[in-house]
């Protein structure tokens, strides 16, 4: 019986870093043949390779993994990458979709390899997912914008990804910016200016133009002896200072 073989497609290197070595270790007998840093590249390079696997992350520039999906069809099995949470993950159980959890982890990743195995074993045709599919994209919003769901940032000697709901605060000097969680400060060359644009206003207030809050962490407002509103954040002692153009923010609370 010949080898398996596969394609992986996330926009983030270390995370296919990390899934082509929690595969190597879970299934060695795997192929990685070539790797898509977006879901245009997947379908070029599955129309190339012709693999039998092909390892999708949902959120991906240029052409979303469900969008990718489509293209592919039957030419392989699906396999999604997903970061989402509890109602998306029931999303693909109920459908039968095969998936991985982001970060990917050993235990629930060897599950869905054996999954991946029994289909090849019995021969099995890739499925016709085109209605799933479109179930999948309704259901868990492809098509809004694409927002940043993590962050790469140094700790020392150390790159860790950092999912942006953890984060407290972005905050940037001239060359630096700081990313604040409650247990730990890391740093990317990334500006504030350019973070705004990517993570979802929703969740991320610019309060300063060298200031990013998770509106979910703030705790509250003062103000200080000279009239400045200053944002107070839980799991941290600082005040973030907000700037004129922004306090409108918090006009209602």
């Amino acid at each position: 019986m010949k080898a398996p073989t596969a394609v992986l497609a996330d926009d983030e290197r270390l995370m296919r870093d990390q899934l082509r070595s929690r595969l190597a270790q879970v299934w060695p007998e795997l192929q990685i043949l070539d790797e898509a840093k977006n879901g245009e590249e997947a379908v070029s390079l599955t129309l190339q390779h012709q693999p039998d696997l092909v390892f999708l992350d949902i959120r991906m520039p240029v052409k979303t993994g469900i969008e990718a999906a489509k293209d592919i069809g039957t030419q392989a099995h699906i396999v999604f990458i997903t970061a989402y949470d509890q109602y998306a993950v029931e999303a693909f159980e109920h459908g039968a979709v095969d998936y991985v959890l982001k970060p990917a982890d050993t235990e629930r990743l060897s599950k869905t390899v054996e999954r991946l195995k029994a289909r090849l074993q019995a021969n099995a045709a890739p499925p016709d997912m085109s209605q799933m599919i479109s179930q999948l994209a309704k259901q868990m919003g492809i098509g809004k914008p694409n927002y940043l769901q993590w962050i790469q940032a140094s700790i020392g000697q150390e790159l860790r990804l950092i999912p942006v709901e953890e984060i407290l605060f972005f905050q940037s000097d001239e060359k630096y910016t700081r990313v604040q969680t409650a247990t730990y400060e890391a740093l990317i060359r990334k500006p504030v200016r350019d973070l705004a644009e990517e993570l979802d206003p929703a969740l991320f207030w610019q309060i300063h133009r060298s200031t990013l809050v998770n509106a979910k962490a703030i705790s509250g407002v003062v103000r200080d002896l000279r009239g400045r509103h200053l944002v107070q954040v839980k799991g941290s002692n600082e005040k973030l200072e907000v700037s004129r153009s922004f306090v409108h923010l918090f006009k209602q609370m």
